[in-house]
């Protein structure tokens, strides 16, 4: 399947596999949020578009377009502009793309990539038809708090999203003791959990030296078996070629 990138300016935008990474993690005490499988899997999945220049934007709290500030370490025809007004910013992506049928694209902001004063907006656009292009925007949530994009810094997340599959989910509740292969999963889980949380408290301990469990990320179940052959830990999209 392919993923096709029609740029609208004469070169394509500067986009890039999600990166795993994120600062915040990166300062925190020994990186512990690369620990959550989830977390990474949900950072990597998809293609970041990234700011041409150094940007920053300042909403003063009106309600025009003309609330929005914007300075730019260069001119570039992809800065950022207010169009909507009410503390809304717009980034123009500045490509059509193509997806295989059935096959949408989710835009938003990048993911578990927190900006303090400013929320990305989220939209999905049926990309296997549609002639008409998007942007990317964000909701100012205080003013007059400076917002700053970096060079090459992420201003949004394309994820690829199948028509339909929500729809087609049927919702049900059940007993757990219903299912009682998960059942005892669980319950073996949870009471692992309970000593090695226990047991992580005296130095020296095997949960002190291992310091977090690693069933999931590991892809094993609780009592020591195999998950499914398909489990992931990495997600690699495939890079745009340069052109």
């Amino acid at each position: 399947m392919t993923l096709i990138a029609y740029p609208l300016s004469g070169a394509l935008p500067d986009i890039r596999p999600a990166r795993p990474t994120r600062d915040w993690i990166d300062a925190l005490p020994e990186q512990y949020g690369y620990r959550c499988l989830p977390l990474n899997i949900a950072s990597m999945h998809g293609w970041e578009v990234c700011c041409p220049v150094r940007a920053t934007a300042v909403w003063d709290g009106g309600t025009g377009v003309d609330a929005i500030r914007i300075t730019a370490d260069a001119p570039h025809p992809l800065l950022p502009a207010s169009h909507f007004g009410s503390g809304v910013l717009t980034f123009h992506v500045a490509a059509l793309f193509r997806t295989p049928p059935g096959v949408n694209l989710m835009v938003t902001g990048p993911l578990n990539h927190p900006k303090h004063g400013i929320v990305g907006l989220s939209g999905i656009i049926e990309t296997d038809w549609s002639p008409y292009p998007f942007t990317m925007n964000w909701k100012f949530t205080a003013p007059d708090v400076p917002v700053t994009w970096e060079k090459g810094e992420p201003f949004a997340h394309l994820m690829p999203v199948q028509r339909g599959l929500v729809e087609s989910l049927t919702p049900e509740v059940r007993d757990l003791d219903g299912d009682p292969e998960t059942a005892a999963q669980y319950r073996a889980w949870a009471e692992s959990r309970s000593r090695f949380n226990t047991d992580l408290k005296t130095p020296g301990s095997t949960a002190a030296q291992e310091r977090w469990q690693k069933g999931y990320y590991r892809g094993r179940q609780p009592d020591g078996g195999d998950g499914p052959p398909d489990h992931e830990i990495k997600v690699r999209p495939k890079p745009f070629p340069n052109r």
